[in-house]
């Protein structure tokens, strides 16, 4: 009896260290594991804006890592999981099911009308947050409650494109717009607003750019009908073969583009301004002089060799930071409600360097509020503009 019970009285100090050390090595090493999901275009002819998109979302959860973020006294790693929908919103809602139920996503980045749309069927029922990357107001005006539109509304751009493109060339528009749903929303709101500044459509004719690579037969179409200006846009790259297209036919106008086209990704593939002279649109962060656009853009330039930022790639940036400050203030990683919640208030804390597109706030709807800033090209480069002194 006694050669039993003595060696245990030995084992259990050495017994009790071994598990305590264990216990010191769990806690030391215990992180939350938070995956912030995004589905959208990684292929096809909308790729490139994808990526851009999901560039800026992994660039703010490697600053997010790389600094350390705490929730509720628990250490947070953020991890991003992207899906390619292809810009289908079919594809985009099945990828979402699977984000929010196999990696539990509290919630899913997507940067299209039609793909956020199809998220909204369900992501109340569901309980995620959709990021929306798309300037459509009825992404919020609908009353979603789980729901943030990441750029400030579209239809801000309109009444100045208007007033400025008419006074320059004409009171003749025709339409070449891309035909998915943020295109037809688009023109929804151009075309009422270009005729009651006394303009009128001489041509309407939607293509499918994501599909398409020879614009001849429908740009050749429209500019019969001798328009002043044409309205275009859709991803940056087939948006600016149509504006070549249309150069290339002789048309001498001015452009209205939608602000998905970046027009400095559409310079690379007209080999500069000159067939964009008279484009009006978002403007570059490589020509917006705005201390801190030039610092994110310079920050982004290094871990890209060389590579300027875009719009996208900074608005959604500054989102995942304003989500990341709203579970803090939250207190949680995982109810979609109460970190919508705070939405609002995280943006208003957001430190300067973090929110390069001087976002001013995030409304009561969910949307994002600003005086943004337009590019206007003009002899030869783009000048930097804010819509309210284009409305002027």
């Amino acid at each position: 009896m006694q050669n039993t019970t003595k060696p245990r009285r030995k084992l259990l100090p050495l017994a009790a260290t071994a598990l305590a050390a264990l216990l010191a090595s769990g806690a030391a090493f215990a992180q939350e594991v938070v995956k912030l999901g995004y589905t959208g275009p990684l292929s096809g002819g909308a790729a490139l804006y994808g990526k851009n998109v999901l560039s800026g979302i992994q660039m703010a959860v490697d600053e997010l890592n790389a600094s350390g973020v705490e929730v509720a006294g628990k250490k947070v790693k953020f991890e991003v999981v992207a899906l390619d929908d292809k810009y289908a919103p079919a594809e985009s809602a099945i990828n979402a099911r699977r984000l929010v139920q196999q990696h539990k996503t509290p919630a899913v980045f997507v940067p299209h009308s039609g793909g956020i749309f199809a998220l909204q069927a369900f992501n109340e029922q569901e309980k995620f947050m959709v990021m929306a990357y798309s300037s459509v107001p009825r992404i919020t005006d609908a009353g979603n409650k789980l729901t943030i539109r990441i750029p400030p509304a579209y239809t801000g751009y309109i009444e100045p494109f208007v007033k400025a493109q008419m006074k320059r060339f004409g009171k003749n528009v025709a339409l070449v717009p891309a035909d998915h749903d943020y295109a037809k929303a688009w023109v929804q709101a151009f075309v009422p607003a270009w005729e009651k500044a006394g303009g009128k459509v001489v041509a309407n004719n939607p293509m499918s750019y994501t599909k398409a690579t020879d614009f001849y037969s429908g740009v050749s179409r429209v500019i019969a009908d001798k328009p002043d200006v044409l309205f275009v846009g859709g991803p940056s790259e087939p948006t600016a073969l149509v504006v070549k297209q249309a150069r290339e036919l002789g048309f001498k106008g001015g452009f209205i583009v939608m602000d998905q086209a970046k027009l400095d990704e559409m310079a690379r593939v007209t080999n500069g301004l000159g067939m964009l002279e008279g484009a009006i649109g978002v403007l570059p962060l490589n020509s917006d002089s705005r201390p801190a656009t030039q610092a994110f853009n310079n920050k982004y330039k290094k871990l890209h060799e060389g590579k300027d930022a875009t719009t996208e790639m900074s608005l959604n940036y500054t989102m995942v930071h304003t989500l990341a400050n709203a579970m803090k203030l939250a207190g949680t990683t995982t109810d979609a409600a109460a970190i919508r919640a705070k939405m609002p208030d995280a943006m208003k804390t957001l430190p300067k360097e973090l929110n390069p597109n001087e976002i001013d706030g995030i409304d009561a709807k969910g949307g994002s509020m600003a005086d943004t800033v337009v590019g206007w090209v003009q002899g030869g480069k783009i000048s930097q503009v804010r819509l309210s002194e284009l409305a002027k």
